[in-house]
């Protein structure tokens, strides 16, 4: 063989083992991205921001729902998969921060089997009684909680409506009767109905209802006023200082998962969240954008972590 044509061949034969060992760029195929609840808030959520990045990313980012055990079922799943990006979690922050604690075992480590994408979004609960009880700010409902023994409704053992209600006693020192429901929805119904006195729930869920007269509402439990009813004080402003129930989402992948993925897969959330229509879809939702990074994110959920073991603790909370 000619010596050019040799060295030729062999340039070109190296090149192209070289660009087979270089992997392809991420996501190179589409994406499956479980969601730990029925379709509901975080669903919708959900979809919305994957839609924006599919079109950023040129790859389908296919969603499965996988509801049950408080979103255990579904983190087991991905922390089982392989770490390469191609199998995420779009959870409630609460198998995070509330799981550890309420349940016996769980079939996951929250704080080792993961990569923290991001925890995009935040949102509080809103505070509100039937319009027979008698109290027209927080101050008002513990002083009358005082005289008479009241009830507060949640959404289930465990869920953000119940975890706000336990704080609150715990920070307020008043006792209530919980009154769990199997999901909010009907807890929201038995409040209105008078059935039960109180209740807090997310925003969206009881305005409709404070607008309508038939609920009263007193405080929100974030450490921010909700931009949907902006005339209702925090529960921190209403006398408890440092009172903050607030949850979010978070985006996961199994750990070991590749760092520069992770940064693009953050990346390209921001850059959804960014979105005018997304910006307006969250205010609606009453969400709050964190801006949070992997690493801060990883940091929230630690501090959280740690802030409701501590009131789970108090309340008394277990699941099996």
């Amino acid at each position: 063989m000619n010596p050019v044509r040799y060295i030729l061949l062999a340039a070109l034969l190296a090149v192209a083992a070289n660009a087979a060992a270089q992997p392809s760029a991420y996501p190179a195929k589409p994406v499956r991205v479980i969601v730990s609840t029925v379709p509901g808030p975080l669903d919708t959520f959900a979809r919305m921001v994957l839609e924006k990045m599919s079109t950023s990313l040129k790859q389908p980012f296919v969603v499965e729902n996988k509801p049950g055990a408080g979103g255990n079922i579904a983190a087991e799943m991905v922390a089982k998969s392989a770490p390469d990006g191609y199998t995420l979690l779009f959870a409630i922050d609460t198998t995070f921060t509330v799981n550890p604690t309420i349940y016996k075992t769980l079939p996951f480590d929250p704080a080792k089997d993961f990569a923290v994408i991001s925890v995009p979004v935040t949102y509080g609960q809103m505070l509100a009684v039937n319009a027979s009880v008698p109290a027209n700010s927080v101050a008002e409902l513990v002083a009358l909680s005082k005289q008479k023994k009241l009830t507060y409704a949640s959404g289930g053992n465990g869920t953000p409506s119940h975890l706000s209600g336990a704080y609150f006693l715990a920070a307020t020192g008043v006792d209530m009767t919980h009154v769990p429901y199997k999901g909010t929805g009907q807890s929201v119904i038995d409040v209105v109905a008078g059935q039960v006195d109180s209740i807090f729930a997310v925003t969206t869920g009881v305005l409709p209802h404070v607008k309508s007269g038939k609920l009263r509402a007193l405080g929100i439990s974030s450490n921010k006023r909700s931009a949907l009813a902006p005339e209702v004080p925090t529960i921190a402003e209403a006398g408890y200082p440092g009172f903050e129930a607030a949850f979010a989402y978070a985006f996961m992948a199994p750990a070991g998962t590749p760092a520069d993925i992770v940064q693009t897969l953050s990346r390209e959330l921001q850059r959804a969240l960014a979105q005018p229509d997304v910006q307006e879809k969250n205010r609606v939702f009453d969400y709050v954008a964190t801006g949070l990074g992997p690493r801060e994110s990883a940091a929230w959920l630690n501090e959280n972590r740690e802030r409701w073991a501590q009131v789970i603790r108090r309340a008394g909370i277990m699941m099996e």
